[in-house]
């Protein structure tokens, strides 16, 4: 797949894919050149004697490394968390944006863990200081919800925080109603970050939360179904554009006025009628993410090309898609630097997929099923112009209960995965031979 050039006026350069750049406006047959870790040129030819090292992705897709707004990439210290990078290699996604999985107790810990990643993790920090040790209940103690001690976290890791999250839902706020995102929106506002705002069972309603939201701040579980109660009675409102309607009054004025709408897949936050419904209503989400942790990584999320897949398979184009999962969440949170683009100057974090066409069922968090008539498989992942290795996955916590089909499935995936790393497989550079299918 590579060749070496006599110069080096570039690291390395990929030529022959099939470029898509929603964010620099680009899309079809480009080259792309890569010196120091950023992105050095694209046009669509380059000279391939100028590259240290070539790659021909013929017949492949190119686009930014993907950026998943809502993860949580804490493990070892919280319920939920996950280490990204066994993910990262094979999924394409080289910004994991984590969605409160600390707080102000735990950030400076947290803000350590997450420089030894290879992947970029940018940090929501949760209006509760004890972030999300537990499955639900943070917020629960009102204590924890300290405005100061927030704004005062925020400050002291700026570089690393770009929003404030919160849980609101009746399991996480218990009695204390709208005061656990009042506070979260008073922290946001001394800040100037946006708010990330978890929706689930009321109460409270969703009614009652949206006024509160300012342009800019975001919904999180935007496509989520009805919690269903006892007998089938709704137990409350999880999500804002159910039935023949599309949409509340309420839910429809926030979007118009600016409110952020965000996928958030996770292992109970998506729903397929309610996406038709949202887009029936012309209220596109604006951001693709997966809540990715350590039940959803098991399914039915996945990872991110599979929670993309979904939005193709209730009409999304794949453009729209791609720039809801790149340039959409690095603009949401104001992230620096040409993130989520191929920008000469960005980061040379890029992804690299082959584009299978067919029908494809996929499955949300309530067993309803769609076709995709699309689906990306990711090849190859670049962060700042080198290719992420193949990592094994990361054993799944004694908390999570697994299927005989997930187990299954895992076993199957740490296979495939020793065998990438078998010797005979890595060359001496260590790149090109550890992904022969790439061809080229």
């Amino acid at each position: 797949m590579t060749e070496r050039g006599r110069a080096a006026r570039w690291d390395l350069l990929l030529t022959g894919g099939e470029l898509l750049d929603p964010g620099s406006d680009r899309a079809g047959r480009y080259d792309v050149a890569v010196r120091n870790g950023r992105i050095a040129m694209v046009a669509p030819r380059l000279p391939r004697d100028d590259a240290a090292e070539v790659a021909d992705l013929t017949g492949r897709l190119v686009t930014p490394g993907l950026v998943d707004l809502h993860t949580h990439v804490y493990p070892g210290a919280t319920y939920w968390g996950i280490d990204p990078d066994p993910v990262a290699w094979r999924s394409g996604v080289t910004t994991w944006v984590d969605a409160g999985s600390a707080g102000a107790y735990s950030f400076p810990a947290f803000a350590a863990a997450a420089a030894g990643y290879a992947v970029r993790v940018p940090a929501l920090l949760n209006i509760s200081a004890v972030g999300l040790i537990a499955p639900v209940g943070e917020s629960r103690e009102l204590a924890n919800c300290d405005v100061e001690l927030a704004v005062a976290t925020v400050r002291a890791h700026r570089h690393t925080v770009v929003g404030i999250k919160v849980r609101m839902d009746r399991h996480n706020v218990g009695t204390h109603g709208l005061t656990p995102l009042r506070r979260a929106v008073e922290a946001a506002q001394a800040c100037e970050l946006p708010v990330m705002v978890h929706i689930g069972a009321g109460p409270p309603t969703i009614a009652q939360m949206l006024p509160l939201l300012r342009p800019g701040d975001i919904i999180t579980h935007c496509a989520s179904g009805i919690a269903a109660g006892p007998a089938g009675v709704a137990a409350g409102p999880a999500g804002i554009a159910a039935g023949p309607a599309g949409s509340t009054p309420a839910a429809r004025e926030a979007y118009r006025a600016g409110v952020l709408f965000d996928i958030g897949h996770g292992s109970g936050g998506f729903a397929f009628d309610v996406l038709e419904a949202q887009l029936a209503a012309g209220m596109p989400p604006h951001t693709v993410s997966t809540d990715l942790h350590s039940r959803s990584l098991h399914g039915p999320a996945f990872d991110l090309p599979t929670t993309m897949a979904k939005m193709l398979a209730v009409g999304m184009s794949l453009p729209q898609v791609v720039a809801a999962a790149t340039v959409g969440p690095a603009r949401a949170l104001g992230l620096p630097g040409g993130v989520g683009t191929l920008g000469v100057g960005a980061p040379a974090d890029i992804a690299v997929f082959a584009v299978q066409d067919g029908r494809f069922e996929y499955v949300d968090v309530h067993g309803q099923r769609r076709h995709a008539p699309t689906r990306l498989v990711n090849e190859l992942t670049y962060r700042a112009g080198r290719p992420l290795p193949p990592r094994l996955p990361q054993p799944v916590p004694p908390w999570v209960p697994l299927t005989d089909a997930q187990r299954h499935a895992l076993a199957g995936r740490e296979r495939a995965v020793r065998h990438l790393l078998t010797p005979p497989l890595v060359g001496p550079d260590g790149l090109a031979e550890q992904f022969p299918r790439h061809g080229g």
